[in-house]
Formats: C-alpha cells, sequence, structure tokens
C-alpha cells in the first residue's frame, strides 16, 4: 500500500514542479526569478491539511497560522531538497514517527506554536544533516531517555515554554560529555529551557551550573530558570547549592564473629542533597564456596537472591552527612554473606559492600568418620566388640559450611581429632 501511495505522490509532484499550492506563495531568493532557492509560504487559515503539491525542488517550506492539526506519514517525501521546514503556529497535535522520510537534507526544523505533548524522536532519524530543533511553546511534559540517541548532531534545540519537569541523565551525558568521552573538540549547543516545571534536582541543577563556564560546550537562552518543590513554591536554581554525588564508606568492609554472637554493621554516607541510606543483602552461601565444595546443580533459591533489609536504623547529624547501622542478633550461617549500603540522592547513587563471615563448631567430615572406623577395625580383639567411636572435636574458630555441601574451609587451621571407644565384653 505504502509503495502506491508514494508512486502517486512522486508522479504527481512531477506534473506539478514549476506549480504553487492554492493559497501559498512561491518565490526565490539569493537570485533572480527561476535562479534562486524556491520558497513556498503558506499562511491562511483555511489550509486544514499538508499541501502535496509544492514545488519539487522547494529548499525552504513555511507552514503558518493554519487549520493543519496533523502531520502524516511520509508528508514531504517528494521534497527531497528540503533544508528549512517551518511548520509554526498552527495546530498541530500529532506527527508521525515516520513523517520526515527522505527529508536528508533537512538542517532546519521549527514546531513552536503548536498543541504537541508528545514528539517523536525516532522520527529524526531520518534527517541525519538536522541543526535546529525548535519546539517552543508547546505542551510537552517529559522528555523520555532515548531522545538523545537522536540528537547528537542538532546544536540549537528549543524547549523552552513547555511543562518539562526533569531531564534524562542521557541527555546531560550529551551535552556535558567528560573529557575521556571526546574524540574531538567538544560541539558547542544553544538550549532553551526555560519556562517550565522544572523540579529542584541536580540534574537541572548541574547543567546551569556548567552553563556558566568560560568554555563550557552548553549556552542557555535564559539563565533565569526557576523550578517548584512539592509545596508549589517557585526558586531560583541559581539559589540551588551545587550537587554532590553520594559517597559511602563503610566501618569495616569484612566482618568476622562467631555463631550465636551479636554484630553491628555501619556505613557513613556523604552527598548533597543528603542521601537516603538502604541495605541490601546478597546471596550469603556464595562466600563459602571453595575448591573442595562442589555444589550439586539446582535451581536458584529464592533465599539466596539479593533481599532489601528493612530493619536498620539511619540518622543524619548535619546537612550532606548520614550514617546507617544494621544491627544482628544471635548469628547463624544464614546470617552470613554480603551486605550492602547503597546511598542515594538527586545526584545519583553509590554503594559499599561488607562481607560477614560466621565462625563456629562442625561435626567430623565424612572421610574422617570413615578413616577413624577403618582404624578401630584394626584394634578389636576377639574377647571384645567395638561400638562405633566416639569423635572428639577440640573446639577452635574455622569458617562454617552449611549442608548439603558436608565441607569446610579451615583457613589454615587444623582439627584435632581424638578417639573414645566405647565396648562391651561379649
Amino acid at each position: 500500500m505504502y509503495p502506491l501511495v508514494f508512486l502517486q505522490v512522486l508522479q504527481g509532484c512531477f506534473l506539478v514542479v514549476r506549480s504553487c499550492p492554492a493559497l501559498c506563495t512561491c518565490a526565490y531568493y539569493g537570485g533572480s526569478s527561476g535562479t534562486g532557492q524556491r520558497s513556498v509560504l503558506c499562511s491562511e487559515q483555511r489550509i486544514s491539511a499538508i499541501p502535496l503539491n509544492a514545488p519539487a525542488d522547494t529548499v525552504k517550506l513555511r507552514l503558518e497560522k493554519t487549520s493543519v492539526s496533523r502531520v502524516p506519514r511520509a508528508a514531504f517525501f517528494y521534497l527531497s531538497e528540503l533544508q528549512f521546514l517551518w511548520l509554526t503556529y498552527n495546530s498541530i497535535t500529532s506527527i508521525h514517527p515516520s513523517s520526515f522520510l527522505n527529508l536528508k537534507a533537512l538542517r532546519e526544523l521549527r514546531l513552536d506554536g503548536n498543541l504537541l505533548s508528545t514528539f517523536p524522536w525516532e522520527g529524526l532519524r531520518d534527517t541525519p544533516r538536522l541543526r535546529t530543533l525548535g519546539l517552543h511553546n508547546n505542551r510537552l511534559s517529559s522528555l523520555p531517555a532515548h531522545a538523545a540517541l537522536f540528537l547528537p548532531n542538532v546544536t540549537y534545540l528549543d524547549l523552552s515554554s513547555n511543562r518539562l519537569a526533569t531531564l534524562p541523565s542521557e541527555l546531560l551525558d550529551l551535552w556535558l560529555p567528560l573529557p575521556g568521552q571526546l574524540a574531538g573538540p567538544a560541539q558547542r549547543r544553544v538550549l532553551g529551557l526555560h519556562d517550565n516545571v522544572w523540579q529542584c534536582d541536580c540534574q537541572i541543577s548541574t547543567l546551569l551550573t556548567q552553563s556558566r563556564f568560560q568554555g563550557s560546550p552548553v549556552a542557555l537562552m535564559d539563565q533565569l530558570l526557576t523550578c517548584s518543590r512539592s509545596e508549589g513554591s517557585p526558586i531560583q536554581l541559581e539559589d540551588m547549592s551545587q550537587c554532590q554525588r553520594p559517597s559511602v564508606q563503610p566501618l569495616a568492609t569484612r566482618v568476622t564473629s562467631t555463631l550465636g554472637s551479636n554484630v553491628m554493621l555501619r556505613c557513613d554516607a556523604t552527598g548533597y542533597p543528603t542521601p537516603v541510606l538502604t541495605w541490601t543483602k546478597a546471596a550469603g552461601a556464595s562466600i563459602y564456596n571453595t575448591e573442595c565444595c562442589q555444589q550439586p546443580e539446582s535451581k536458584p533459591d529464592p533465599e539466596k537472591l539479593p533481599i532489601n533489609l528493612d530493619s536498620f536504623m539511619q540518622e543524619s547529624p548535619h546537612v550532606g552527612i548520614r550514617w546507617s547501622i544494621i544491627s544482628l542478633n544471635g548469628l547463624s550461617y544464614k546470617d552470613a554473606g554480603e551486605y550492602r549500603c547503597q546511598a542515594q540522592n538527586r545526584a545519583g547513587t553509590a554503594e559499599a559492600p561488607i562481607t560477614l563471615r560466621v565462625l563456629g563448631v562442625i561435626a567430623a567430615p565424612p572421610f574422617l568418620k570413615n578413616k577413624t572406623r577403618k582404624a578401630s577395625s584394626r584394634n578389636s580383639s576377639n574377647n571384645r566388640k567395638l561400638l562405633p567411636q566416639k569423635v572428639l572435636l577440640h573446639t577452635i574458630p574455622f569458617l562454617f559450611c552449611p549442608p548439603p555441601t558436608g565441607c569446610c574451609a579451615l583457613y589454615d587451621r587444623q582439627i584435632e581429632l581424638g578417639s573414645a571407644p566405647v565396648s562391651e565384653d561379649i
């Protein structure tokens, strides 16, 4: 179906290549009549659809103050030489993701003053030479993360006078790349972000701060940005303190304790705004796995998956500082494992691991029991019947290996075995 539509459009454009759409004005600029670049202006309120018979050599198309409400698929397919497309101050509410097919020469796209609540960012893949994108005075309420994939070459982006509240981190990575990420000189971009309902977060604050540095890759059209807190009271972003990504420092990264004892794990975090701390427990049995322990193949145990821990305390003695403690009472081997303390604020997240090892006593491994039984049988007599020997263990600390593995890591310590044969006369 679509190939037939394209064929009809192409046939139509060859027939009317020199004609001008009804209610529009066609002219040449940059030269005398017939020798310059073709420009088409349509600004009649009675126009309700995108004209399909504009001259094929049109370089600049301006559709302004009309009743057009939608841009259909392949609306400008036959205008392969189009470099400037202005669809400003109409009543456009929707744009098809494939509206800009075949506009490989397009350098400037302006959609200011419409009624767009969403924009098909993926449609920009058909405009590889696009440098200017104007979306001023629409109804955009969000910017998706994938928009950054289609804006690498855009050096002028006007998003002012919309309803935007947050900027995705992917856009900040595009606009403010780290020095190691640059293959050449940083590309300077002009951004219009004013007159939106920005949240007081570190994304927009960082962008505002970086734009004021000399040689910054970002220049804002208007530095007087405002944002609203949850109460709705506007504040100047310039009054916000510089945001700081969280940093986490545990009191100890490795903790060893005995079975049945009590232990406290603590971590401290800094950052601005003051970070919030959470605890997570990873798979506890993983630290017991040594070369001697061969785990049987089985389905993952739900108890060994990361677990969010709710039973902990935290306190913030000063702005930008917070500490947290988790208490573990009556330790068992199930408490051993890796605990992660995570700090989060509007500038990002950070975490630090703490490994807890539990020491205790375990019955003799099966291979030691078998060796003891063989020694007892060699010392048997005709008049005595030896009962199974009772194995005596010397109590020393070592890493406890839970069943069903039946193996243990001894950490350079030896288990001293003794025997007390129990016998009775025949």
